[in-house]
């Protein structure tokens, strides 16, 4: 029995036929689409891992120190990125101790008579003096941030079986381990998952490495000190810096805020370096970066964390990258044997709540913090006179806020204002740039040393000057 359709039918079979190969050739062209995306994506692991395996087994061990079981139990074994193809995932929050080492060629150059109170076999590359730079890390996939804690190298603390002494010195008797102990006892407990140890040859190295900075340098500089082989010579304004001009500026102390002037410049020159080269071209060229300074490096991370870290870093948006100071005052003249950083606790136990997630009996108490009571510095940047603040001190004290005063004029012209959380409050600056309608919030200590906000004031306050008086006008 024959079936006839009829034309109807013809010409709907016929475009189905039509649609049915489409289909097929669609289909076809997708599955060519993705093999060539997952041959991609196979090579570009492939060449990160031949990367990785060709620093692994070309370079100097990465960990130079040896550490016995008991040192290593300062630190928490447990793994902190992925395996295999997840090998580059940070999978959970890490504490990663940070420091800069000031063992310099001159240790090696003095007569053996002016090294013998020195602690330390003095090589270009030990890693057993003084730490002059200290920071805790903390980067964290849950809340997708990157918190860095500076620690003033003079900070005065209880060192296991030294007694109190600055905390520099805790890496001078007894290393990274006991470097680690202190800092977590001073922090409330906080755990130390790995440390990095670089010394001020690496730093520069590090930097060249990375083609060098663009930073503001805030004033001139000039020091000379021939026993340390220190020479300071730069020029203030926006500058590309090389290896050896970034330690200048790292270096430099001599002037009335010392160690923590110092350490405002290192958070400026770590933003600065953030902005420049985290990001995946730079993460590319990490085993180049590696073999350059890896003689001047000594941490317990494994290349494949290290890479993990780094690509965290290139992944946290630039608002989440925040840098904080260790709260507390310099000593008073003749209050002790030597000068101090003398840590205040219920700051620690605040900022440690905060931004490291450590609970503290103070903190539980701790209740939202009081406009009346912030200490708001106001530090002008547009080169104008006094009375061209006015209108925004009104518009502050409308709000409540009654500590208000003009500190130090800051150095860098800026286009935009900063409204910096200098004790880490971001709330409280978040409140601020509410307040005023403008600005852009910073948790860094690079304010006004005294207060809680530092509102360094940028050419945006001139757009915004007149709405302000129109809206204070009654």
């Amino acid at each position: 029995m024959t079936i006839q359709r009829s034309s109807a039918e013809e010409n709907q079979s016929g475009k189905a036929s039509k649609s049915n190969k489409r289909i097929s050739q669609n289909s076809t062209s997708g599955r060519w689409l993705w093999f060539w995306v997952g041959m991609g994506g196979i090579a570009m692991v492939s060449a990160t891992a031949g990367a990785l395996l060709a620093v692994s087994l070309t370079s100097t061990p990465l960990q130079q120190a040896q550490l016995t079981p008991k040192d290593e139990a300062a630190f928490d074994s447990d793994r902190i990125s992925g395996g295999v193809l997840r090998f580059s995932e940070l999978t959970r929050p890490v504490n990663l101790l940070v420091m800069g080492m000031s063992v310099l060629p001159p240790d090696v150059q003095n007569p053996p008579e002016e090294t013998k109170n020195l602690k330390y076999l003095p090589q270009v590359n030990s890693f057993d003096g003084l730490s002059d730079v200290m920071l805790l890390v903390k980067f964290d996939p849950e809340t997708k941030k990157i918190n860095m804690l500076s620690i003033p190298r003079d900070t005065r603390t209880e060192i296991e079986g030294y007694g109190v002494k600055k905390i520099n010195s805790a890496n001078l008797e007894g290393g990274p381990a006991l470097t680690a102990r202190t800092v977590s006892n001073l922090l409330g407990g906080a755990g130390i998952d790995r440390y990095v140890r670089i010394n001020v040859l690496g730093v520069g190295k590090l930097i060249d490495a990375l083609g060098g900075v663009t930073v503001y340098v805030p004033k001139d500089m000039k020091y000379q000190d021939d026993s340390q082989h220190l020479y300071i010579n730069l020029k203030a304004g926006k500058q590309h810096l090389n290896g050896d001009q970034t330690l200048q500026l790292l270096r430099f102390r001599h002037d009335e805020l010392g160690d923590i002037g110092r350490i405002q410049r290192q958070q400026m020159v770590m933003r600065a370096l953030m902005e420049q080269t985290l990001n995946p071209a730079t993460v590319a060229q990490l085993p180049k970066v590696l073999d350059v300074v890896k003689d001047h490096i000594d941490t317990n991370l494994t290349v494949e964390e290290l890479v993990a870290l780094m690509g965290f870093g290139v992944r946290t948006n630039r608002s989440n990258m925040q840098m904080l100071m260790l709260p507390g005052r310099f000593s008073e003249k003749n209050e002790y044997d030597a000068s101090y950083w003398l840590p205040n606790k219920n700051g620690i136990a605040k900022l440690m709540s905060q931004h490291f997630g450590l609970e503290s009996e103070q903190e539980q108490l701790a209740t939202t913090t009081n406009p009346r009571s912030l200490r708001v510095a106001i530090q002008d940047s547009t080169g104008g006179d006094r009375s061209n603040l006015q209108p925004l001190i009104r518009a502050l004290e409308k709000s409540g806020y009654r500590n208000i005063y003009v500190a130090k004029a800051w150095g860098e012209p800026l286009d935009v204002t900063h409204i910096v959380a200098q004790q880490g409050d971001g709330d409280s600056a978040e409140s601020i740039r509410g307040t005023l309608g403008f600005g852009e919030v910073r948790v860094e200590s690079t304010g006004n040393l005294g207060s809680d906000i530092s509102i360094q004031v940028g050419k945006d306050w001139l757009e915004q000057k007149s709405i302000l008086e129109k809206s204070l006008t009654p």
